[in-house]
């Protein structure tokens, strides 16, 4: 079906893997169009209760693709920001997905390969990952995925690392928050994936989709009298939900809810 990714779904899981290892993952305007239309597609997928990305091969994505770059050169301001305008759309299909994302890191993530993970809820990265903002070293500026990186990482982690463009470890990414676990290889990574997608799995799916969209609506709004009442109205339509009403009674009831396979 797709050119540059695969794409599958099982128990609930649905896979998107980046597969131009030769390229080491860099994606171009048919990958960003594919992430577009999988993520989408998965958006919809009533069979789809978390979306893992992953890559095939050494790297996790090396940002953008050189000769797509050498091209987007040689065209109009106006084609360059049409182009740019897709790219945006897919980082924030992403960041907006209504299922729990999770982001499988076996290797160096690079420019726009960073953004992918900043982009998702959940990163786990091998110690031997690395990471760089590397846009600036090309006289360039990494624009469309500066919102999910300095969400991420903080304005003031962003300046040093997008200013300077250094290499920095899965250490680092941990401590700056770009990665939420580490681990020693590729077998524990699959384990640490595996134990973050049953936890997601074992909650309400609605529940997540209405816990993404509360953090994105209140995460920078200031406390006052309209965020109170709009957390009380949320929560109040939660509980009548039929999902809310279902959850409450089996855990009341001493059982597992319907979602739990």
């Amino acid at each position: 079906m797709y050119k540059n990714i695969i794409t599958e779904v099982d128990q609930g899981v649905g896979i998107i893997t980046l597969n131009r290892p030769d390229r080491h993952n860099a994606f171009d305007g048919q990958t960003v169009g594919e992430l577009i239309q999988s993520l989408a597609g998965m958006a919809s997928d009533d069979a789809v209760r978390v979306v893992v990305l992953s890559s095939s091969g050494k790297s996790f994505c090396a940002g953008a693709d050189l000769e797509w770059m050498r091209t987007a050169a040689r065209w109009t301001s106006a084609e360059n920001e049409a182009d740019a305008r897709v790219l945006a759309e897919m980082l924030h299909r992403l960041a907006t997905m209504p299922k729990p994302t999770v982001a499988r890191i076996q290797g160096p993530a690079y420019g726009g390969g960073v953004g992918l993970i900043a982009a998702c809820d959940i990163a786990i990265a091998t110690f031997d990952a690395q990471f760089a903002l590397s846009e600036v070293k090309l006289g360039l500026i990494p624009a469309t995925i500066a919102p999910y990186v300095i969400a991420a990482i903080g304005e003031r982690h962003a300046r040093r690392y997008m200013l300077t463009a250094e290499r920095f470890s899965a250490a680092e990414a941990y401590r700056l928050g770009l990665v939420h676990e580490m681990v020693p290889d590729e077998a524990a990574l699959d384990q640490a994936l595996g134990a973050i997608v049953d936890s997601l799995l074992g909650n309400g799916p609605g529940a997540l989709t209405e816990c993404k969209d509360l953090i994105h609506s209140i995460g920078h709004r200031a406390m006052d009298a309209s965020l109170i009442a709009e957390t009380a109205r949320r929560i109040a339509r939660v509980r009548a939900s039929e999902e809310g009403r279902h959850g409450v009674a089996a855990f009341l009831e001493g059982r597992q809810p319907g979602w739990i396979k």
